[in-house]
């Protein structure tokens, strides 16, 4: 490499993500020689591009040498370095000026120039990369759009013509003179004669090129692609999404694939069934019938997703619950995670068949579920959580007790006993008769979760447990565990009624905005008792807007002073921001305390409704979650909103 110039730039005047730029022309040279290529490309993205967000002086200053070592064939990353210039040219197109370094757009502009020759270069990872780069030419739309259809008639390799489309999709709405040939070329790729891979990338491409409103040609396009199983490298639910805000042709599309011929295809199509259906609550009547059908696929997996599915939609998969009762044993599904499946389906659903089943596999050596909750954001199929499937079933306690509790009895792990005991802890007083083997766990390292379950039992519980024992344990609690003192004092607390062990604890961490075990928890569990604490709480109250903080504040006040004229309007404040998406577990939380507070919480009705007349799932969309957060946010909500209007008329 010849310095030409590089040498003359002072680099320690300039930045990069990491501070002066003074690193950057040995990077620079290391590109030249092919054992260290690799690293200094990879140092370059690191410290010139970083996360992006910005244009620093130091990409300004290299970004010419960069593409010099692109264009030049004995460089063994051109790749890489071509990789480096369309991720910084993104940024220069899209970030607000201010972080964009001086120069910038013409150092960019003379680089475009000598980007475009690698159009028609030897290397198809370097051709490919070429017009990646290029696309984000938006000053010279035009001319690039020009050399891109130049090359198309030439070149053979697939990965580069889908480049060359996704390019011109992105140039197109700044083109002129090139805009409307460009819109034709792609109308072509979308015919059956194209390739199919080449197909739906045309229909993005013309999702960017004419950004306006939904092609109803998109959603033939897209079906007859994937009813023809050549995806081209893309997944079905990446197709489907190319149908953009088309509901109905997404829906009706989804609904075809459900019955393909292809069982790849079929799942692609559950996988976005379960997107669309934990997103748009009115998707639920169309979709669920053919997702049910699902259920008797050839394909093992498949039948569990379709299970999965129908569970996650909860009192809605009513209709199906004589087929997923149907699949509780070996004789009606031989797969055994199917099974599993379909008995926390019904368990969602809340029917009792699911209870006999269940019972036997607390008694057998398959338990089927996992100690653990997962939240993944995906549609991953992983093994359900045991805490999952028993929590809703309080109402079959005396089915499943016998064998839960001699679970308890042989308990042999940690794990083991914290599912077990956060079963019996949902179950409350309906899980009475397992105190004995509760109080046994307090001389074990799961005690902490035995004496959460206690304490939600109640006073059964609190007429036998060792009380000394719980209070030895808070200042002796099981070795590893730092959590352990607070759980142990407020179930203390709430066994005996003493709850000086917890405000020892709590008090100084009296501020914190995190779950249930916040401090105002154990103020407001005082009752009139914690009157001292009250104008602290106020200012809690007025600390955060939206979260945890309000809403615990906002109880423990609600609970000393019964005042519901200063808390109201602070949990409406909390969840009125939520009405158009994002509902976090506080908001539910906070609907529920409306509900305690019964006419008084009146002002909360217009957001009350707002959630309920969206058809958007207005919690967090793309997960098993979905639905079953939405489902616990309308029960609430019309619980507060029954308790509102009740109360109301009884006033009246």
């Amino acid at each position: 490499m010849t310095n030409d110039g590089i040498d003359a730039i002072s680099w320690n005047t300039l930045e990069h993500a990491y501070g002066p730029a003074g690193d950057v022309p040995g990077h620079l040279r290391a590109l030249y020689r092919p054992e260290e290529a690799v690293e200094a490309a990879d140092e370059l993205l690191t410290k010139v591009y970083h996360q992006g967000g910005g244009i620093f002086s130091s990409a300004v200053a290299a970004l010419p040498f960069v593409v010099r070592a692109a264009a030049d064939p004995d460089v063994t990353v051109r790749p890489d370095l071509l990789e480096l210039v369309e991720c910084l040219a993104y940024d220069g197109n899209r970030t607000e000026r201010r972080w964009v370094a001086p120069g910038w757009p013409e150092v960019w502009d003379l680089a475009v120039t000598a980007l475009l020759p690698l159009l028609h270069d030897p290397s198809p990872e370097v051709r490919a990369g070429g017009a990646g780069a290029l696309s984000e030419a938006q000053g010279r739309a035009d001319e690039v759009l020009a050399a891109l259809w130049t090359r198309w008639p030439l070149e053979t390799v697939p990965d580069v013509r889908h480049r060359i489309v996704e390019a011109a999709g992105e140039l197109a709405e700044h083109a002129a003179r090139e805009q409307a040939d460009t819109v034709r070329r792609l109308w072509e790729l979308t015919e059956p004669a194209a390739y199919p891979g080449e197909r739906l990338r045309a229909v993005e491409a013309l999702r960017s090129a004419v950004p306006d409103g939904d092609d109803p040609r998109y959603a033939r396009v897209v079906a007859e692609v994937l009813n023809g199983g050549d995806l081209g490298g893309r997944s079905v639910a990446g197709a489907v999404a190319l149908l953009g805000d088309d509901r109905t042709g997404r829906v009706d599309l989804i609904g075809t694939l459900l019955a393909n011929a292809d069982a790849a295809v079929r799942r692609g199509a559950l996988e976005a069934a379960a997107a669309e259906l934990g997103r748009w609550r009115s998707a639920v009547p169309t979709l669920l019938p053919p997702v049910a059908a699902c259920l008797d696929d050839t394909e093992p997996d498949n039948r569990l997703f379709a299970a999965r599915v129908l569970g996650m939609c909860g009192a809605a998969a009513r209709p199906w619950a004589d087929r997923l009762a149907g699949m509780v044993t070996d004789e009606g599904e031989p797969y055994l995670p199917a099974q599993d499946h379909a008995l926390w389906a019904l368990a969602r659903i809340g029917d009792p068949r699911c209870a006999a089943p269940l019972a036997r596999r607390l008694a057998g050596e398959r338990l089927g579920f996992s100690y653990f909750g997962v939240h993944s954001p995906s549609w991953w199929t992983h093994e359900l959580g045991l805490l999952a499937t028993l929590a809703p079933l309080a109402a079959h306690a005396g089915v499943l007790l016998p064998p839960l509790r001699a679970r308890l009895t042989a308990v042999r792990s940690v794990d083991e006993a914290r599912a077990l005991c956060q079963v019996l802890t949902a179950w409350g007083p309906a899980a009475a008769p397992a105190v004995p083997e509760l109080c046994a766990l307090l001389e074990t390292l799961g005690a902490v979760w035995a004496g959460e379950a206690l304490a939600a039992i109640g006073p059964e519980a609190a007429a036998v447990v060792d009380r000394a024992r719980l209070r030895a344990l808070i200042d002796s609690p099981p070795e590893g565990q730092a959590f352990a003192p607070r759980s142990l004092a407020l179930a203390y607390g709430r066994l005996t009624g003493d709850m000086e062990p917890a405000l020892a604890l709590f008090l100084p961490r009296l501020g914190e905005s995190y779950g249930d075990d916040n401090p105002a928890v154990v103020l407001g569990e005082l009752g009139a008792a914690g009157a001292p604490y009250v104008e602290r709480l106020r200012e809690l109250l007025r600390a955060d807007a939206t979260g945890w903080l309000p809403l615990r504040a906002g109880e423990a006040l609600w609970r000393i002073t019964g005042r519901a004229d200063e808390v109201v309007p602070a949990l409406v404040r909390a969840i009125e921001p939520f009405t158009a998406g994002g509902v976090l577990p506080a908001v539910t939380g906070a609907v529920r305390l409306l509900a305690e507070i019964g006419p008084a919480a009146a002002p909360a009705v217009p957001a009350l409704r707002a959630f309920l007349d969206a058809d958007e799932r207005p919690v967090e969309h793309g997960s098993w979650r979905s639905v079953p957060d939405d489902d616990e946010l309308c029960e609430a909500v019309r619980a507060a909103l029954l308790a509102i209007e009740e109360g109301s008329s009884r006033l009246l």
